[in-house]
């Protein structure tokens, strides 16, 4: 009987003891209070432009509205979202991520000044001005042409081919005459027939002149006074010849090109520039020349003409001038050009900070705690790794100088569909800030008297569409910042949305 009793008391002990573990594991857990955390507003988790004074559910999603807390830290900090009290597309990450996606942060430098080289290709044209085309005077045949071709360098007043004219030797017989009566009355105290014997040999100079005889080839008629039956066609410079359309017993017409001969102890170089480099080449600036395969390397000047745009290569063509001593350039010859230019003073960056989407430019500038906030950019030059920043951020800012890509990707799925890399536009119905592009792409547009508005959902694009006769929407004006919704007022849930 005793050890009945003792068993039944065993048990009465062991469902006591039950009974008050699963009172005390039962009891719903204190939540940990966020009294001491003031919030500003809610928003809508998935469109953060919506705003609403008091907690609620979202009208588009349905989702529970969300806090944003004074301290300016996220409502969830085990998740790694942006911050809704920071810009649009702004990524929280810890000091671990950042670690493993590599983000290293840089300072905006304000440089005194740069100095860039400029390099690219020329290629080497003959002097216009030192280029001289030997053409007929007079139609005729060639009797015979010296070795001379493409290339030979020849020297001033060399004879580069013989020819037959039939008004040759009537033309040499004339001035022969006038040189035998000037002989005749040198000692004759007549000035008249002096005068008049001196223009009958100049006239018939000019007319052996014309059939294309040189002042050399005159002057020997003149000294040995002998008729010729050829008219030596003679180098007027020298030079290389550069093309060559003579040959024994071509027959021609006045006006022919014969030779083409040009002084190659000056030259031009012909640069391709684009748009963005074409400002750097002024005139009068020193360029080096740097031959291929050689050690040479000369200085050209860049002229003062006005440089042609080329079509097929869509670049400005520049012109450059050099002495060419020993003629190591060549026409058609290829030379790397540098030009040593001053770039202008500001504001720089890593070239690897800068996330170019094409049309837009942005950095991701560090706010501190983990906070990377993106922002638009222009940009200028760029030497190196480095950028120069026309306009968006200040001297000292930090920025992300690495990691960008993985930072990027990261704020674009955080981003709302407000649209925080797009032109932004407001619903005329609810007011929402919206990506005019998405909404355009996805039909959600209407037009009432010319204007053409934009709606983040059917909902609010049908309603509009019920109402645009009574309806008076606001004026659709690009997003403002964060703290101009809490200047204008906060905007309570729109049941009907």
């Amino acid at each position: 009987m005793r050890k009945a009793l003792s068993v039944v008391l065993l048990l009465a002990l062991m469902c006591l003891g039950t009974y008050l573990v699963g009172r005390w594991y039962g009891q719903p857990k204190k939540k940990v209070a966020s009294a001491d955390r003031r919030v500003l507003f809610y928003v809508d988790p998935m469109h953060t432009a919506y705003k609403s004074a008091h907690p609620g559910i979202a009208p588009d999603c349905g989702m529970e509205l969300e806090p944003v807390y004074a301290d300016g830290l996220p409502a969830r900090p085990e998740h790694n979202s942006a911050s809704p009290s920071g810009a649009r597309g702004t990524v929280q990450l810890s000091s671990e991520q950042q670690q493993l996606i590599g983000v290293r942060i840089a300072q905006v430098a304000e440089d005194v000044s740069a100095m860039r080289t400029l390099r690219t290709v020329g290629r080497i044209a003959p002097d216009e001005t030192r280029v001289l085309r030997v053409v007929a005077a007079i139609d005729g045949w060639i009797r015979s042409v010296p070795p001379i071709v493409t290339g030979s360098v020849v020297r001033k007043d060399e004879v580069l081919a013989t020819y037959y004219n039939r008004d040759f030797l009537t033309a040499q017989q004339t001035y022969l005459y006038a040189l035998g009566l000037m002989d005749r009355l040198k000692n004759n105290e007549n000035a008249d027939q002096l005068k008049l014997v001196e223009a009958q040999i100049r006239s018939a100079e000019d007319n052996l002149e014309f059939l294309g005889m040189s002042e050399t080839q005159l002057k020997e008629i003149a000294r040995t006074r002998q008729v010729t039956r050829n008219i030596e066609l003679r180098s007027p410079l020298a030079g290389v010849v550069l093309a060559r359309n003579a040959f024994t017993g071509l027959r021609f017409d006045r006006g022919a090109e014969l030779f083409q001969i040009a002084d190659l102890s000056h030259v031009w170089v012909l640069t391709d520039a684009f748009d963005g480099d074409a400002q750097y080449f002024k005139p009068g600036m020193v360029a080096h020349l740097m031959v291929p395969r050689s050690q040479t390397i000369l200085q050209a000047k860049v002229s003062n003409s006005v440089p042609q745009f080329d079509s097929p290569s869509r670049t400005l063509k520049v012109r450059l001038e050099t002495a060419n001593p020993g003629l190591v350039l060549r026409p058609g010859m290829l030379v790397d050009v540098e030009l040593p230019i001053k770039l202008p003073s500001g504001l720089s960056i890593p070239a690897d900070a800068v996330v170019d989407s094409g049309l837009r430019k942005r950095v991701y500038v560090d706010r501190g705690g983990g906070s990377f906030e993106p922002r638009e950019i222009e940009v200028g030059w760029r030497e190196g790794d480095r950028v120069q920043i026309l306009k968006g951020l200040a001297p000292g800012e930090r920025i992300a100088a690495s990691g960008t890509f993985l930072l990027d990707s990261e704020s674009r799925l955080r981003a709302d569909s407000g649209g925080a890399y797009g032109a932004s536009v407001k619903d005329p119905v609810c007011g929402m800030d919206i990506d005019q592009d998405k909404a355009n792409a996805a039909g959600r547009k209407s037009e009432n008297a010319g204007v053409t508005y934009y709606f983040c959902s059917e909902t609010c694009n049908r309603k509009f569409v019920q109402t645009s006769s009574q309806l008076v929407p606001p004026q659709q004006l690009r997003k403002p910042a964060n703290d101009d919704h809490l200047k204008t007022g906060l905007r309570e849930p729109n049941p009907g949305h």
